[in-house]
């Protein structure tokens, strides 16, 4: 057995993102960070050109009393009418990021499943609350909606997908829609996902987990801007912490995929677990040999094999949902 393979836990294709200097928050180091993001996706020459899509920019309204918000659009020329849509939320650690960061992946993602795909730009902490940030991605969803039928979308066949920090606000969108009585969300994806506050400060990290890409001390930080106090104390909203939630019945059913050197895996596991045991419906990935965002590498296997996973999952959610009723049988589709 090669030496190295036995010393280090991750996927050797992986290799060039788990030697990476790790990314370390910090209030002095994200206005930095933010900056260099932000100058990457506003770049014209980053805008993708994809055969028969379009992209707009909308400015949808905010809940009452809060600011629009600006979500990104991109709609299929050629799909069923109505077609199916997904909300999308990215992923940053609730402090950076930019919808326009997934213009590439959403416009595949329109093109494949063709349905209509739209992105969230929501305010971000510390300078916006964890309140601020769900109402965003909730006022988005409800847009969403409200408008189906002139957006010629199916509003039964409405997923929320969301990776790392976004994959955390799918779930905690889906659970204010639940607790509101709100319009019905088919499916929920959540791709590497940050549940729960306590993970890396209460809940102490299992081995090797978070020794790559995304570390409990960035996640601190990212929980403490988020909530405005000390993560793992408190009371939290389990809009913003999901793994906060007492009850998870009645929601969408599933798709949860996590690398097995991710940070977040318990959590995500925990989740899976208890969601399963409210009769929700869920198909669980661990990857092995992955840390936290790994997909940034497209080429690596494990990659292929995650993007494999969610397109089918997304495809079949989209063939067999027949109405808002959730009341489908315990363990994956």
């Amino acid at each position: 057995m090669d030496i190295r393979g036995r010393l280090q836990p991750y996927d050797i294709e992986l290799e060039a993102l788990a030697k990476r200097p790790r990314m370390e928050l910090s209030h002095s180091a994200l206005p930095g960070i933010r900056e260099i993001i932000l100058k990457a996706y506003q770049a014209p020459e980053r805008i993708e050109s994809t055969p028969g899509i379009t992209a707009a920019e909308h400015y949808v309204p905010g809940l009452a009393g809060q600011p629009e918000v600006r979500v990104l659009v991109y709609t299929p020329q050629e799909a069923e009418h109505p077609m199916p849509a997904i909300l999308h939320i990215h992923g940053g650690g609730f402090v950076m990021g930019k919808a326009d960061q997934s213009d590439r992946a959403n416009r595949s993602l329109a093109r494949q499943l063709k349905c209509m795909v739209v992105s969230v730009d929501y305010r971000l902490a510390p300078e916006a609350s964890g309140q601020n940030v769900i109402d965003d991605c909730y006022a988005a969803f409800l847009w969403l909606h409200t408008e189906s039928q002139r957006l010629n979308i199916d509003q039964y066949r409405i997923a929320v997908i969301g990776e790392s920090a976004g994959g955390g606000l799918a779930a905690g969108l889906c659970l204010r829609v639940r607790d509101s009585g709100g319009p019905t969300i088919a499916y929920q994806a959540m791709l590497y996902p940050t549940l729960d506050d306590r993970t890396g400060s209460l809940f102490p990290a299992a081995p090797f987990a978070g020794q790559y890409n995304w570390s409990a001390e960035s996640n601190r930080f990212a929980w403490e801007a988020l909530l405005g106090h000390a993560p793992g104390e408190g009371n939290v909203s389990a809009y913003m912490a999901p793994g906060r939630a007492q009850d998870l019945r009645e929601l969408p059913p599933a798709f949860i995929a996590i690398g097995a050197l991710d940070l977040s895996r318990r959590e995500a596991l925990d989740y899976a677990q208890r969601l399963m045991e409210a009769g929700v419906a869920v198909e669980l990935h661990v990857y092995p040999g992955a840390m936290h965002g790994f997909d940034i590498l497209p080429d690596a296997s494990v990659s292929k094999q995650f993007e494999s996973d969610r397109l089918r999952a997304l495809t079949r959610a989209f063939s067999q949902y027949n109405g808002p009723s959730h009341s489908v049988s315990v363990g994956a589709l």
